[in-house]
């Protein structure tokens, strides 16, 4: 059914919509929604591309865009001329049009970064840490916003219409394997860290799990093709995941579907162990330390790890066994498209990864299965800061929203 379109008055109404937040009166209209995700997927469309694919009437979609146009959020393209009647125009989404910003907990280090409509990168900031702390991090995140906000024009400043949060899920949990101090870990049990970022910030702040924000990042931004269904893994200091069904990012009724770091896999000795405690980053770390090497430009350069021999090769080789017992387990569940392997890693190291999943999977028994395309992800490093700043836009402004637990 076709909804009536509000009138979205002066630039003061347009800039008080924007920093709304999350209820049904702050969300946008369904239909503008839609055409924003079209838009975004197609690069450009004329109205009726959009009549076409929505049903809506051309009426409508007329009075959608020039709304959308006037808000800013779509720009005319150069007029397209066929043989017969009046040249189509193509809408684009506009970059200036709305602004967010994303912050990455992670157990190494903390990311910030501000995008723009299209998902380019305006500015990141990066800190990095032995263990996360609590004060440490809000005290990053305060000066971070600051200095980004002081490089903004006053009007791009008024369209910031969000921040999201990427972190661990029980991140106190974690305070023996990331070598933190269990003090200061279990700050993270009696703090609000949205709550405490929120009261410095006029515009909503959501939160996410780290890895499925990064799946979000690969589905708002990344190049996933016709894949509608796929199982996404990001390998950071620790393993961990996030599923994609009908094109939108699931996160259960917990916020923890794709815990893939939780899935069961065989371990060294052949025992069952979980998915973490081979293929993460930080396994790879203790190899080194093991042998006297630092580890720690793991994490202060994951551009380029250079030359780490036997450690790293033993690494894939283990992480990618584990990666292709995990990817078959949920193949039996789910009939996924597509297999994911992004992480915090350089892009060779990925691609060796990637190749050495593909032919471990070759050699498992999954009769009965029709496995998935295994592919590299296509956003890289910074996945879950972006992910971080996909949850205000997809909430916000495109239909199947990133199910990011509220503002």
């Amino acid at each position: 059914m076709e909804t009536g379109i509000a009138r979205h008055g002066s630039p003061e109404a347009l800039e008080s919509r924007l920093r709304r937040g999350t209820n049904q009166s702050g969300m946008r209209d369904h239909n503008e929604r839609l055409v924003l995700s079209l838009v975004r997927q197609h690069g450009s469309l004329a109205k009726s591309d959009i009549a076409r694919m929505t049903g809506l009437s051309a009426q409508t979609v007329s009075v959608i865009m020039r709304e959308l146009e006037e808000d800013k959020l779509l720009v005319r393209q150069a007029p397209l001329r066929g043989k017969i009647g009046q040249p189509s125009i193509p809408m684009a989404l506009n970059p200036e049009g709305a602004f967010f910003i994303g912050l990455k907990i992670g157990r190494r280090s903390a990311e910030l970064v501000l995008i723009d409509f299209l998902g380019n990168v305006r500015a990141m900031l990066q800190h990095s840490y032995r263990y996360p702390a609590p004060r440490e991090t809000v005290e990053f995140v305060t000066a971070g916003i600051k200095t980004m906000r002081s490089e903004l024009t006053p009007a791009q400043d008024k369209r910031i219409a969000g921040l999201g949060i990427a972190m661990p899920f029980e991140l106190w949990n974690w305070a023996d394997t990331a070598g933190a101090p269990r003090e200061i870990m279990d700050e993270w049990r009696h703090r609000d860290i949205r709550a405490d970022i929120q009261g410095q910030c006029e515009f909503p702040v959501y939160l996410q799990n780290d890895a499925t924000s990064a799946c979000g990042a690969e589905l708002v931004f990344g190049q996933a093709g016709a894949a509608r269904d796929f199982v996404y893994f990001y390998i950071g200091a620790f393993a961990g995941g996030g599923i994609v069904l009908n094109g939108r990012l699931y996160s259960g009724p917990n916020g923890n579907a794709g815990a893939l770091g939780s899935m069961p896999v065989p371990g060294p000795d052949g025992k069952p162990t979980q998915l973490i405690d081979v293929a993460s980053i930080a396994m790879l770390e203790k190899a080194l330390s093991a042998k006297g090497i630092d580890g720690s430009y793991l994490w202060t350069s994951p551009q380029e790890w250079g030359d780490i021999g036997a450690e790293l090769d033993d690494w894939i080789a283990s992480a990618s066994q584990a990666l292709a017992y995990a990817i078959v387990a949920a193949s039996s569940v789910i009939d996924f498209e597509a297999a994911v392997i992004d992480g915090w890693m350089p892009l060779d190291v990925r691609r060796r990864l990637v190749d050495a999943v593909t032919e471990a999977i070759a050699s498992i028994d999954a009769e009965g299965l029709k496995l998935p395309i295994v592919r590299e992800g296509t956003v890289g490093i910074h996945a879950r800061a972006m992910g971080g700043a996909s949850l205000p836009l997809s909430e916000r402004f495109l239909t199947g929203p990133n199910t990011s637990g509220g503002a």
